[in-house]
Formats: C-alpha cells, structure tokens, sequence
C-alpha cells in the first residue's frame, strides 16, 4: 500500500512508461494517418484548405505528421522532433475543425495533442533508438 503512495519512480519505471506511452499514441495516431493515406482520393476534395496551401497538400502533410512521425515516435527516432509535426496537426485540428470544444467533439484531439507534448517534453526514454544511440 505504501508503495501506490509513493512519489519516486526507478529509471526502469519511467522508461517503460514512456516506451509505453510512445506504443500507445503513436500507434493510435497511425490509425488515422493509415485511414488518410489509404484513401487520400477520397479526402482529397473535401479537406479542410490550410493557409490556402491547397487540399492535397494540407492532406499530404497531415499525412506525415499523423502516420509517418507516428511512425518514428513509435520506433523511437528522432522522437521529439517528431512530435512538432504531430502538435501543430492537433493544434489546427482542434482549432479548426473542432472549433475548440476540447470536451465534445474534440476531446480525442485534445488526448493526443496533451500525449504528445509530454512526450516532446520527457523525450523517448532510454527503451528507444534515440536512447540506445545516446548511451
């Protein structure tokens, strides 16, 4: 009992967490780049037009920040910088097509934008390519 209590944590402990929280929205999040990327035809013509950059380039680049820097969250490489792509796609999305309501319609958005600035924050953890390289 003493220990659910307890404030401190091993090295062990945090790294495996966040190993385990890298698996679980990365691979969350490329749920929905996979849907978009697989049929980009389809979302193409009725994306939302950021900053008038066009529909199939706002597309495309939701696609890599949702599939492929999940992707790299997931395996553990180049990790924080992975995770600025994600932020801002969160961000727009939950300012643009969600009109802010963070508890209703956007509350998902709002899970993976908190998810993924903690990660940008704590970094990937020593269970990573990034920590095995900075050993």
């Amino acid at each position: 009992m003493a220990k659910l209590l307890s404030t401190k944590y091993s090295a062990g402990a945090f790294n495996t967490a966040m190993l385990l929280m890298r698996l679980v929205f990365g691979i969350l999040l490329m749920f929905h780049g996979y849907t978009k990327l697989t049929h980009f035809n389809e979302y193409k013509g009725k994306f939302m037009d950021f900053m008038g950059m066009g529909m199939p380039s706002s597309l495309a680049l939701v696609i890599f920040a949702e599939f492929f820097c999940a992707l790299f969250i997931v395996i553990g490489v180049f990790t924080r910088l992975a995770t600025i792509p994600i932020i801002i796609t969160m961000a727009v999305a939950l300012y643009s097509a969600h009109k802010m309501q963070v508890f209703d319609a956007g509350e998902m958005v709002t899970l993976f934008l908190g998810g993924f600035i903690t990660i940008l924050i704590l970094g990937p953890g020593r269970i990573s390519v990034d920590g095995m390289i900075s050993k």
